[in-house]
C-alpha cells in the first residue's frame, strides 16, 4: 500500500515549516499544536493535537545546605490557628445568693486566632452560717471535668475531645479583714493541688497604696506558712528582651493582684473610660496607677499556655494517677461517648463486639484449665503427694 505519512511540528505562527502540497487554509497553525499529515491515493487529510507546555522545574527558594525543618514552628502555628485554643477559667468570690456552679462558653476571635473561653462562676461561696463543706460542689466539679477528659482520653475516638479542664482559678480576697480567714485558707488548701490558684484582692478602691501593700505582704506571708501552693508565674529565659523581662518582674511582685470591678462607662476629661465615680474623683479599672486589673489580663493571656500545661502535665496527671492507683479507671468504652454525644459508628460497634467476644472466650479457657486442674488427682508416693493426669 502506497501511503505516505509526513509529520510536521509547529511550536508558534513564525515557523516557516513546509507543509508540502496543502492548501493555504489547511497552512494555519494554531500555537502549541502539532499538524499530522496522512496521505493516499484516495487524498489526503491533515488534523492537530494539542500541546500541553512542560511542568516548570521546582526551584529550592532555601540556600544551599538549608534542609527546612526551622519552618516547623510555623506549621505548627498554622495548625493551631486552624484548631484554635481552649481554655477554661473559674472565679471563685462571695455573693448573697445560693451556692451554685454556673458556667458560661463564648467563641472569642482577634486576627484569625479563635479561643474558645469558658468562665466558671461559684456564687453564693461561703455564705452559709456553717461553711465548712461549702468548696465541696466547686471541688467536685474540677473533679468531674478531670473524670469527663480521662474518659474520652481513653474511649475510642480521641481525635476531638474537648477539654473543659479548669485550667485556673481566680480566688477573691475580701479587703476587709486583716489577711486570709480561715474559710480562704481551708478552700485553697483544698485545691490547690487540683487547679492553678491565682489569688486576687476584690474591691482595692477601698484600701490606699499603703494598705495595699500591706495587705499583699501579709496574705503572702500567710500562703507560706500554710504551705499553700498558688500558680507560681513562670521564669523568663535568658534569651527573651528586656522589656519583657521587666514584664515578667512586675506580673510578679504585683500578685496578690488587686483589682477594682465596673460595669460603668464613664467620660473622664473627653475621655469614656471604665470605672467607678466618687465624689472625690474617678477609679479607672485599666489604669495601671489605679489598681491591678490591665496586670491580672495581661497576666492571663501571656502566660495562658503555661496554665494549661501546668494543668496537663501536674494537676490531671496526679488526678489520673491516683485514679488508676484506687482502681477507678475510666468506665467501658461502650459506656462513654465523645462530647458532644453521638451514635456510635457501626465501626465503634464492631469493634465492642469483638472485645466482648474475646473477652468470653478468655473466661471459657480459664473455666477450661481449672476444670483440668481439678480432675487430676493426687496419689501419695513416699511421702510424696504427686498428682498425673488422667
Amino acid at each position: 500500500m502506497d501511503n505516505a505519512i509526513s509529520t510536521i511540528a509547529s511550536a508558534n505562527n513564525n515557523d516557516d515549516d513546509d507543509l508540502g502540497s496543502a492548501s493555504p487554509k489547511e497552512e494555519k497553525r494554531t500555537p502549541g499544536r502539532k499538524l499530522i499529515r496522512i496521505t493516499s491515493k484516495s487524498g489526503e487529510m491533515t488534523f492537530g493535537k494539542l500541546l500541553t507546555s512542560p511542568l516548570p522545574m521546582f526551584v529550592n527558594p532555601e540556600q544551599p545546605g538549608y534542609v527546612g525543618f526551622a519552618n516547623l514552628p510555623n506549621q505548627v502555628h498554622r495548625k493551631s490557628v486552624k484548631k484554635g485554643f481552649e481554655f477554661t477559667l473559674m472565679v471563685v468570690e462571695k455573693i448573697q445568693q445560693t451556692v451554685k456552679i454556673d458556667a458560661s462558653t463564648v467563641e472569642i476571635e482577634e486576627r484569625g486566632v479563635k479561643l474558645r473561653l469558658t468562665v466558671v462562676d461559684t456564687p453564693g461561696f461561703g455564705d452559709s452560717l456553717n461553711s465548712t463543706d461549702c468548696f465541696k460542689p466547686v471541688i467536685r466539679y474540677i473533679d468531674d471535668q478531670f473524670e469527663r477528659y480521662l474518659n474520652d482520653e481513653s474511649g475510642l475516638n480521641r481525635r476531638h475531645i474537648v477539654d473543659n479542664r479548669v485550667h485556673s482559678c481566680f480566688y477573691f480576697i475580701n479587703p476587709s479583714g486583716h489577711g486570709l480567714k480561715p474559710l480562704d485558707v481551708a478552700f485553697m488548701r483544698a485545691v490547690h493541688h487540683k487547679v492553678n490558684i491565682v489569688p486576687v484582692i476584690a474591691k482595692a478602691d477601698t484600701l490606699t497604696k499603703q494598705e495595699v501593700t500591706n495587705l499583699k505582704r501579709r496574705i503572702l506571708d500567710q500562703i507560706e506558712d500554710y504551705g499553700i501552693k498558688i500558680y507560681p508565674l513562670p521564669d523568663c529565659d535568658s534569651d527573651e528582651d528586656e522589656d519583657y523581662k521587666e514584664q515578667c518582674r512586675q506580673l510578679k511582685n504585683a500578685v496578690p493582684f488587686a483589682v477594682v470591678g465596673a460595669n460603668a462607662i464613664i467620660e473622664v476629661k473627653g475621655r469614656k473610660v471604665r470605672g467607678r465615680m466618687y465624689p472625690w474623683g474617678v477609679v479607672e479599672v485599666e489604669n495601671p496607677e489605679h489598681c491591678d486589673f490591665i496586670k491580672l489580663r495581661t497576666m492571663l493571656i501571656t502566660h495562658m499556655q503555661d496554665l494549661q500545661e501546668v494543668t496537663q502535665e501536674t494537676h490531671y496527671e496526679n488526678y489520673r494517677a491516683e485514679k488508676l492507683a484506687t482502681g477507678g479507671g475510666a468506665p467501658p468504652v461502650k459506656q462513654r461517648t465523645s462530647q458532644p454525644e453521638r451514635e456510635i459508628s457501626d465501626r465503634e460497634r464492631e469493634l465492642i463486639q469483638k472485645e466482648e467476644e474475646l473477652r468470653q472466650m478468655q473466661e471459657r479457657l480459664a473455666r477450661m484449665q481449672a476444670e483440668i486442674e481439678a480432675r487430676k488427682p493426687a496419689v501419695q508416693q513416699n511421702g510424696e503427694i504427686k498428682s498425673h493426669d488422667l
